[in-house]
């Protein structure tokens, strides 16, 4: 009944009836609910009263539900609305690649434990650290407690933010970071790699010895955390997260799925051959791996392994692997992608969705709809392409989403 009559009452004051106090009241008395919660983990009183009093919500961050407007979604993320080219553009990872070698000099004993001790390679921390932060020169925009708070109370994922919100005023109570250090993203992510708080207690570590976790400060611990976090996920040392190759020209782009996967021997001796000559040993032609063709049959293909996954679940987008992936490589070496981006253009997200219906509807699409056009999208995509005697490019244009909406 309490809830209830906390949505009653945001609903009356976002309706206008009331004046906006009215929804903060029933904020407040919200976050007031959650003290139980916050004692069972470990959070003093002085500590929730202290990061709460005051605490107002932020009705203008984006993937809310707000009684008596229009439902609103996540921000469209570069990753998923922008083709290849414009994402991963040459000078941005030029400059990052460049001043990345740098910190590999600055920061070359810590880097070295890391590998030592998790077997992730130190490009590969410094890449994900370069593309979350700009190597700590971007400055997150928000609070993390006012994030975590209003994502819990009119959020799309309530019990999640909850549970992230009390484990953050657990941080701040702990000492480990100051309120006003504290910045995240809209989506409650903080530090130098953005982690959330449960992530921060999953996966942090104290690499520089202090006796605390510091991903806002320090560095080593930062770079470390984003190193367990990998090896928790997966992260087998001594394997490369990718090969650029060339394809054949008779390429079945409706292979490009994480489920179709063969020793990288294998997909060699179908005419897949590695750029610049590059000659593979018979352990790496051993290992498995999936096809990936970001822009379809257009554009650069990868022999992706699994570690290539493992980045995915750092932030679950191609495009982000292939920036973070090319960035570690363009440390240790200056070149670029082989073949060249194509120029392509996107679909609106609104358009990929109807097509991702019409695939659906037609019996060929299985996964959400979600107006991402990943690497499922793009197979379903050719899969129809195929069926329906189209050219057979796995990339989704206005003309494949006319023929599928046509379609019966």
């Amino acid at each position: 009944m309490r809830r209830a009559a906390i949505i009653a009452a945001a609903i009356v004051s976002l309706c206008g009836s009331f004046p906006a106090r009215a929804a903060d009241a029933a904020f407040t008395q919200f976050i007031a609910s959650l003290w139980p919660e916050a004692e069972a983990a470990g959070v003093s009183r002085a500590t929730f009263d202290r990061e709460t009093a005051g605490l107002e919500p932020d009705y203008k961050l984006p993937d809310l539900i707000l009684p008596g407007r229009p439902a609103t979604g996540a921000p469209a993320q570069a990753e998923f609305v922008q083709v290849p080219a414009d994402y991963i553009k040459e000078p941005a990872i030029a400059r990052l690649a460049e001043h990345g070698q740098k910190l590999l000099q600055q920061y070359r004993p810590s880097l070295d434990a890391i590998e030592g001790r998790f077997g992730v390679p130190a490009t590969v921390v410094l890449a994900i650290w370069g593309r979350e932060t700009d190597f700590g020169r971007y400055t997150l925009p928000y609070d993390e407690v006012r994030v975590l708070a209003t994502q819990a109370y009119v959020g799309r994922r309530k019990d999640t933010y909850r549970n992230e919100f009390i484990l953050a005023l657990k941080i701040l109570g702990e000492g480990a970071v100051g309120r006003k250090d504290m910045r995240a993203s809209w989506a409650g992510a903080t530090g130098l790699t953005q982690f959330l708080p449960s992530e921060y207690y999953q996966h942090g570590v104290d690499l520089d010895g202090d006796g605390r976790i510091d991903i806002w400060h320090s560095v080593p611990d930062a770079l470390a955390s984003a190193a367990k976090q990998l090896v928790d996920k997966g992260w087998q040392g001594g394997l490369r997260w990718a090969y650029e190759v060339n394809a054949p020209g008779s390429v079945d782009c409706t292979q490009g799925v994480p489920e179709v996967t063969k020793p990288i021997g294998d997909w060699l001796r179908a005419g897949f051959v590695p750029v610049r000559g590059e000659k593979l040993s018979a352990s790496e032609q051993a290992q498995p791996a999936s096809l990936l063709q970001p822009e379809g049959i257009y554009g650069p293909a990868f022999l992706t392994t699994k570690n290539y996954f493992v980045i995915k679940e750092y932030n679950f987008s191609d495009l982000y692997v292939l920036y973070v992936g090319h960035l570690a490589d363009r440390m240790k070496s200056p070149q670029p992608f082989v073949t060249p981006w194509s120029t392509s253009t996107q679909l609106r997200t609104k358009d990929v969705e109807a097509m991702q219906r019409g695939l659906t509807r037609i019996g060929f699409y299985k996964d959400k709809i979600d107006g991402k056009a990943g690497m499922q999208t793009r197979a379903a995509l050719g899969a129809y392409q195929k069926s329906a005697g189209l050219k057979v490019d796995c990339w989704p244009s206005a003309a494949v989403l006319q023929s599928i909406s046509a379609a019966h």
